[in-house]
């Protein structure tokens, strides 16, 4: 069972003057979640050279781009605005969002309904604004330059790397929990002990989806992790985080790391992890996009037959005639 309002413990002095304070002490709690962040700000470097000029975010998956599978998901979950943190040589990412008046005029023109509908549906998607994050200096840092955007209310931070695949919108559940219970929640999966270094990695206390978190580590060394439920790039949280976050010192590779302030609030306002039953795409890894690619063009009628019959011809190749 969440802790309730009335049981949070005694604040640090980063909160003291959080302007949701007394609120929490009261009892009231906001719980409409309506903005999202989406971090998109990296440099992409495991990508190069594909993403010198493009950026990484911009790398589509069949014919869409990886930023728009995530921009979907936040608006099925009822996000209704989203903040895009990004950075140098991402304007491709606004153009995307945008209108385009001279391919909506060339489409129609064609007569290309079909074509128009869809071009039309992406620059009606969200109501999407966008901040530069002038350094990567980090998620933490990502997450507090949409501070202004935010204001006092709870918000969703959504991952780029993480394509999050379900029957229910993975933060949809969350914001869900959320507005049930007023805790913040982190997606969370399990992952092989060897590969625990790679992720932050969170110590659950009980059972159920939604267990609570005692502990958050940001990739721990190898045999130090607590535990092998790794954070899978969807978080719901208190704006009390950004108080945190403004004090916050550079952690590992001198960057502002989200993990750190997460496990700051997490021991006065107490936060559950969300379990989640899905498929996860990591296409922020060479591998893990092939995959991705390869299991959405499974899943298109238009595609499917044929990729089976390629891949049949490639794993099981019939001998050379002699």
């Amino acid at each position: 069972m969440p802790a309730s309002r009335s049981s949070i413990r005694s604040w640090p002095p980063e909160l003291a003057s959080c302007p949701i304070l007394h609120l929490l002490r009261s009892g009231t709690t906001l719980t409409h979640i309506r903005k999202a962040i989406i971090p998109a700000g990296g440099l992409g470097t495991r990508f190069l050279p594909a993403t010198k000029a493009q950026p990484k975010e911009m790398m589509p998956l069949i014919d869409k781009p990886a930023i728009q599978y995530i921009v979907e998901e936040a608006v099925a979950s009822g996000i209704e605005s989203i903040m895009i943190v990004s950075g140098r040589n991402k304007r491709a990412i606004e153009d995307h969002f945008d209108k385009s008046v001279e391919l909506e005029a060339e489409l129609e023109e064609r007569g290309n309904e079909e074509m128009l509908e869809l071009v039309r549906g992406i620059s009606k998607l969200a109501d999407i604004v966008y901040v530069r994050q002038r350094e990567p200096l980090g998620l933490g840092h990502a997450v507090l330059c949409a501070r202004s955007f935010i204001g006092s209310e709870p918000f969703a931070v959504l991952l780029g790397d993480d394509i999050l695949r379900s029957k229910q919108p993975c933060l949809g559940e969350m914001m869900n929990y959320y507005r049930d219970t007023g805790s913040s929640v982190i997606s969370v999966m399990e992952v092989p002990w060897e590969q625990t270094h790679k992720y932050g990695i969170v110590d659950l206390e009980g059972d159920g989806l939604f267990p609570r978190i005692r502990n958050l580590v940001e990739k721990p060394a190898p045999g130090e992790a607590p535990s092998n439920w790794a954070v899978v790039g969807r978080y719901v949280l208190d704006p009390a985080v950004f108080r945190l976050l403004e004090r916050a010192e550079p952690g590992k590779g001198g960057e502002i790391q989200l993990t750190d302030s997460l496990q700051k609030l997490n021991s006065v306002l107490p936060m559950h992890a969300y379990k989640f039953q899905g498929r996860r795409h990591d296409v922020g890894d060479k591998l893990g996009f092939v995959q991705a690619t390869i299991d959405m063009a499974l899943e298109r009628d238009d595609l499917a037959d044929a990729v089976r019959d390629y891949m049949r011809s490639k794993l099981h190749p019939e001998p050379a005639a002699t």
